[in-house]
């Protein structure tokens, strides 16, 4: 069974940054997309970031030119370095995964119960 965890979340003064780790197992597919999602309290589930296994990668607004999404094949580990953080990107943030070459944005976002989840890890920032 595909299996993901995250790890790297805690506290930290806006202006901070934090980079988020998400390892994978169990996933066979040669190709997939992966994805970060985040979570705040008494908020609806965004979309982050995605990436495709070839490196091509998708932002939403609200994190273009602050958060970077990357990913180790290797290692088959997913990172989101969070960079210039403010108070309202206090979230819970979770690692997402999914079959897929094209589109990985739409994918991800769309039927979401089909992604494979780990259980989060939390963002606290802190003005």
């Amino acid at each position: 069974q595909v299996q993901l965890v995250e790890s790297g979340g805690g506290s930290v003064q806006a202006g901070g940054s934090l980079r988020l780790s998400c390892t994978v197992s169990g996933y066979t597919a040669s190709s997939y997309c992966m994805g970060w999602f985040r979570q705040g309290p008494g908020k609806e589930r965004e979309g982050v970031a995605a990436i495709n296994r070839d490196g091509q990668t998708a932002y939403a607004d609200f994190v273009k030119g602050r958060f970077t999404i990357s990913q180790d094949n290797a290692k088959n580990t997913l990172y989101l370095q969070m960079n210039s953080l403010k108070p309202e990107d206090s979230a819970m943030y979770y690692c997402a995964a999914r079959r897929g070459t094209r589109a990985c944005w739409i994918l991800l976002q769309s039927s979401a119960g089909d992604n494979y989840w780990g259980q989060g890890t939390q963002v606290t920032v802190s003005s």
